[in-house]
């Protein structure tokens, strides 16, 4: 019985576990290969759950390192370094039954493990494991974002060595504890178990950071030291990537394969790095036209044929899905526009074939014809655009072809007159073209005929040809006939009955026979006339027929110079600048208005020998010479006579004036000694002089001629006055001055020997008198005088008014001649006096004691000097101070040029 018990016992057991399997809905093992580096929230593998789907279905990981989802996805929890084959369980459970274990088989990539450089890496899971002495803490253990209930769930256990020695207590603070989000952890103040009570989102908090501590119940003092946990929160892909960024695209049409259209962006929320944000792009529709990278997101082309005309607008629809592309993986769609860019790939048509249209000869500026087009380009756009071009017929510019903004239409119109006689059909071929050139387009572009029919029209005669060119030399004789300009009936092909007149003619210098059209000379013919321009004179000439109609031509005379232009110096006075011991010279430069070769280069010569002696020309130019001095010359001006000549030897004599001075700043200045003064110099201190003395006549006269005055024969010298008489103002006395004497002698009148001569021999010296009225000699004395005479008894002179009296100058010069100069001694008297001491003076200021010029010193600018030691010199002034010559002791060196020409040295 034994036997067949044993056999029923495993038929049993086989039977059980039969039964068992098939109850299972869920495999026993499973095997992934999986990567050497595991990051967080990697997809391990998906356990197949079968008919396991009740709503108490509850799936839990064996290893802490992986988490299961309640859809059956394994996942990794933390980093995880897989160098050999590992297993764990999954334990599966449905509505609180038995837990079904899946046993799950790791096996590392071959490939990835052969390249690992680590072979003897320990799993950083088992050294985490390790606790060392006094450490009572766990790694950082994770929870899963948004999972399922129930919750509580319990995390992990936090435990202190603490725990040995003391009866102890935990609590935890912080983020999802203490502060939000709040009440997500607790802690099992016995055990240490760590709980969590709701799902969380990753997205908002990606993990959390608490503190945990442990106590004492008997003292609640800590036992260790606190303790900071990091709970990470891993990521499950619950969102699906969005699109980001602009969907709308463009792209020029007939693009090459190939072309770039635009770059799609897509983002995903779920944690960077991961498969869940690995995205995938790709196309929906479209896909004949277009292509998509699928990992850029660039859009290109695939085709030549984006025709614009055809689709202008191409709706693109895009996907993106997270996990690679994955088919578990999140997607998203979305249309993106891709607009085609217009490109000039149509040529505008003409509608019609041919186009007719009628013009009157002579007519312009009229519309004849408008010429539609079509074009598929975009509109109002230079690929739309059309420019009319007349290929043929126009050679003569007859036409203009425009185009109408609006309508994009041809206006053909005429600007210059048609002739009938000259052609009563014209044939034009016009070309409608675009402002943009043809790009990728089939064929040219499209021209068609227009026929115009000309009709005739009376019209008045014509010159032939309109406008006449006739040369001429200029000077022409009077009455000379330079040639004709005549014109033609269009019609009868006649000049009969044709009568000239000259429409306009600035310079008169023609004529115009009115029966024949003959052009004669009427005035001069100038070239060098400001109404020739390039040497052309244009005048236009009137042809008027029996009908009374006219025509119009011009003439053009083409003038040929003539040399009647001699060279002219263009500056007749220059200044030559002399420097230091170098001479100076200037630059002669002359003009001719002839044009060559009746003109330059010029021809520079002196013409005097003694000029030959003082000048010399040098380097002569095409227009110009260098004129210098090769003596020292006075600063004076000087004339020199040139000759100036033309390249046919024209020219005649001219005179330059050159100034010879020292320069400052390019313009004459004086020199500061006197002896150089040149002769403008010298004129106007002589004219300055010429104008004082005058002044002093005219207030002599002015003092000595009064017509109201009656003198009384009476020694008291009173005077009768008229009544109410205010001007001149207070009577002055009339006597001139007298000039002190020269030799320091005593003064003498002579005037008492009754005679009026006074001799140079009579012993004057030493004697007074006093002014009297000597009636009986008929000598008036206005005032008290000295007379004495000079050391030298050389002269003697007086002053004062005699009526009849006699002045006598003897002098040892004469031995014992007596000049006499028989005439009423009054003024002259004086002014003899004022002469001899004048003549003194002179001498003084002619010789050579430079050292009285020590105060002719630079002064400052607007330096004004101080005043006149001579005073007023008014009529009405003072003139009786016996010392009224003492102004000349003041006089500067200027004066000393007008003492050396006074005195004539030389």
């Amino acid at each position: 019985m034994a036997a067949p018990t044993g056999c029923l016992r495993r038929c049993l057991l086989a039977l059980c576990l039969f039964l068992h399997l098939a109850d299972s809905c869920v495999p026993h093992s499973i095997q992934a290969q999986v990567p050497v580096k595991i990051n967080p929230g990697i997809v391990i593998t998906r356990v197949p759950l079968g008919s396991c789907r009740g709503n108490g279905l509850r799936l839990s990981s064996g290893d802490p390192r992986f988490a299961v989802r309640r859809d059956g996805t394994v996942i990794s929890a933390v980093a995880t370094t897989v160098t050999e084959r590992k297993w764990f369980n999954v334990w599966v459970s449905e509505g609180g039954g038995q837990a079904r274990r899946v046993e799950l088989q790791l096996t590392p990539d071959p490939e990835e493990l052969r390249l690992h450089l680590l072979p003897t890496q320990k799993d950083p899971w088992d050294q985490a494991r390790k606790r060392s002495k006094r450490r009572w803490s766990p790694l950082p253990f994770n929870i899963i974002e948004n999972d399922l209930p129930p919750f509580p769930k319990d995390l992990e256990l936090v435990g202190s060595d603490s725990s040995v020695n003391y009866s102890v207590y935990y609590t935890i603070q912080g983020p999802g504890v203490t502060l939000p989000p709040l009440n997500l952890f607790s802690v099992d103040p016995n055990t240490g178990m760590v709980r969590v009570h709701y799902a969380v989102d990753r997205e908002q908090y990606p993990q959390f950071v608490f503190k945990a501590q442990v106590f004492d119940k008997k003292s609640t003092k800590e036992t260790d030291r606190a303790l900071y946990i990091t709970v990470l929160v891993l990521d499950l892909n619950d969102n699906a990537p969005t699109f980001s960024g602009s969907l709308a695209f463009h792209v020029e049409e007939q693009s090459a394969p190939g072309t770039e259209v635009g770059a799609v962006v897509a983002t995903d929320r779920d944690q960077e790095g991961t498969p869940h944000t690995k995205i995938k792009f790709s196309l929906l529709s479209m896909n004949q036209f277009f292509d998509i990278h699928h990992k850029s997101g660039m859009i290109s082309t695939k085709m030549f044929n984006l025709d614009r005309e055809t689709q202008a607008t191409i709706p693109i629809v895009v996907e993106i899905r997270d996990m690679d592309g994955a088919k578990i993986g999140l997607f998203s769609t979305a249309t993106a526009t891709v607009s085609l860019l217009d490109i000039n790939d149509n040529a505008p048509t003409f509608r019609e074939t041919t186009y007719k249209a009628t013009i009157e000869e002579n007519k312009s500026n009229v519309l004849l014809l408008k010429i539609p087009v079509d074009d598929k380009d975009e509109e109002h756009t230079k690929n739309w655009n059309a420019k009319f071009v007349i290929v043929e017929g126009n050679e003569n510019g007859n036409f203009r072809v425009d185009t109408d903004p609006k309508t994009n239409e041809g206006l053909l119109y005429v600007v210059k007159p048609l002739d009938y006689e000259k052609g009563r059909v014209v044939m034009l071929n016009v070309s409608a073209q675009n402002e943009a050139p043809l790009v990728r387009a089939q064929g040219s572009w499209h021209s068609i005929p227009v026929e115009l029919s000309v009709g005739d029209v009376d019209e008045g005669p014509e010159f032939i040809p309109p406008r006449k060119v006739i040369r001429v030399k200029e000077n022409t004789p009077i009455g000379t006939v330079i040639g004709t300009h005549v014109a033609m009936d269009p019609e009868t092909k006649s000049s009969a009955g044709i009568k000239y007149y000259k429409l306009s003619e600035p310079g008169s210098w023609v004529s115009v026979v009115e029966s024949t059209g003959e052009l004669k000379v009427a005035n001069t013919i100038d070239l060098e006339s400001p109404l020739v321009t390039n040497a052309m004179y244009n005048f236009t000439v009137k042809a008027v027929d029996s009908r009374s109609k006219s025509g119009m031509g011009s003439v053009t005379l083409l003038i040929d110079d003539a040399n009647d232009h001699a060279p002219e110096l263009i500056d007749q006075v220059l200044v030559m600048c002399e420097e230091e011991g170098k001479r100076g010279s200037v630059v002669l430069r002359a003009h001719d208005a002839d044009q060559p070769p009746y003109a330059a280069p010029f021809h520079f010569q002196l013409e005097k020998e003694e000029a030959k002696a003082k000048w010399r020309l040098r380097d002569a130019e095409n227009t110009s010479v260098v004129l210098e001095a090769v003596v020292d010359l006075p600063r004076v001006t000087h004339d020199v006579v040139i000759r100036v000549m033309d390249l046919q030897n024209n020219g005649n004599v001219q005179t330059v004036k050159v100034r010879v001075c020292v320069c400052v700043s390019g313009e004459c200045v004086l020199s500061r000694s006197s002896a150089s003064m040149g002769v403008w110099g010298v004129l106007a201190m002589l004219l300055a002089l010429a104008v004082l003395l005058l002044l002093c006549i005219l207030f002599v006269f002015a003092c000595t001629t009064k017509r109201d005055k009656m003198y009384i024969d009476d020694s008291s010298g009173g005077m009768l006055l008229k009544s109410n008489t205010e001007a001149p103002g207070e009577e002055v006395n009339s006597d001139l001055f007298l000039v002190p004497p020269l030799g320091g002698g005593d003064v003498v009148d002579t005037s008492a020997n009754g005679t009026g001569i006074l001799d140079q021999n009579e012993n004057a010296s030493n004697a007074l008198t006093v002014q009297q009225t000597m009636a009986q000699q008929a000598v008036y004395q206005s005032s008290r005088q000295e007379f004495t005479t000079m050391q030298n008894q050389s002269s003697f002179y007086t002053s004062g008014f005699h009526r009849g009296a006699s002045y006598a100058d003897r002098s040892p010069n004469y031995s014992d001649s007596m000049y006499r100069r028989q005439a009423p001694l009054s003024t002259v008297n004086t002014w003899e006096t004022n002469r001899i001491y004048l003549d003194q003076k002179l001498d003084y200021f002619g010789g050579n004691s430079e050292e009285r010029y020590a105060a002719d010193l630079p002064r400052t600018y607007r330096y004004e000097g101080e005043g006149s030691a001579a005073g007023s010199v008014g009529c009405c002034s003072d003139l009786g101070d016996l010392d009224g010559l003492d102004f000349l002791d003041s006089l500067g060196p200027k004066f000393k040029t007008l003492a050396n020409i006074c005195l004539d040295r030389d």
